[in-house]
């Protein structure tokens, strides 16, 4: 799976490792949709190694996620490489991203797989029905039809919407998944789904932080639209990454990136 690599040209001694999935409703897309994304975490002081998963959405779950599980664990074996042998390790996802990072967190519980330290799920897929008052409200008809092709695409049947790993809004045991920042906003169709999939991983006693950025964002051009379209956003969620990493347990220093 090709990937790209953000770090700061200084950075702590023990930064924290990021595995990042991009958004593309499930249809494609790439890391460079992704980009700000990337960068906001790097300017946080994490090392990102950001996944192109996009060939794997030709294929019908488990496929994406089973060769993201697969760099998630070479990520492991890389830190002292890549970081350092002690870095945290986290797993981070905007949209479609965001649905295989929760997918990875409850893995990586179930096959302890290197000790993962926080999930940050960006206005995340979660519910494929796409029956939320606020899905209803912000979604224009051509959108909804994307992601429901998306949905389609990456399920490939129906019995696979009953799989906990495709559908983490469906899973009945989240206890001791990882720590988790979910981010979503006033505009964002995914909002509703975002939010209580936060606080059911707060009743099975999962530590979240959960944050509703105010309207308008632009979402979903927010992500991967240019800062001047999306003012102040950036510095808004960089500064929610520098705090969860501080609260897991992961130090970002203030340093120059290097691209």
């Amino acid at each position: 799976m090709p990937v790209r690599v953000y770090r700061r040209a200084a950075f702590d001694k023990t930064p924290p490792l990021v595995l990042h999935l991009h958004g593309g409703s499930f249809l494609g897309g790439s890391p460079a949709e992704g980009h700000n994304v990337s960068i906001e975490l790097a300017e946080a002081g994490a090392v990102v190694v950001a996944a192109d998963y996009s060939k794997a959405t030709e294929h019908p779950f488990p496929k994406a996620l089973e060769l993201s599980f697969g760099l998630l664990g070479r990520l492991c074996g890389l830190r002292a490489k890549l970081a350092d042998r002690n870095s945290a390790l986290y797993v981070a996802g905007e949209e479609a991203g965001g649905n295989l990072a929760a997918g990875l967190a409850l893995m990586a519980r179930d096959q302890h797989v290197g000790g993962l330290r926080g999930q940050i799920l960006l206005s995340p897929m979660l519910d494929p029905c796409m029956a939320t008052g606020s899905f209803r409200d912000g979604s224009a008809s051509s959108k909804g039809c994307r992601w429901a092709e998306g949905w389609n695409r990456y399920l490939g049947f129906a019995a696979n919407a009953c799989h906990p790993y495709a559908v983490p809004a469906y899973c009945e045991r989240l206890a001791s998944a990882a720590p988790a920042l979910v981010v979503t906003a006033e505009d964002d169709p995914m909002r509703d789904e975002s939010l209580d999939y936060a606080r059911r991983l707060r009743q099975a006693g999962v530590s979240v932080s959960k944050h509703v950025l105010p309207g308008p964002t632009g979402w979903p051009a927010s992500y991967s639209g240019s800062r001047q379209t999306r003012p102040g956003w950036g510095e808004a969620i960089r500064a929610l990454f520098v705090k969860f990493f501080k609260e897991t347990g992961a130090f970002s220093p203030q340093a120059k990136l290097s691209t």
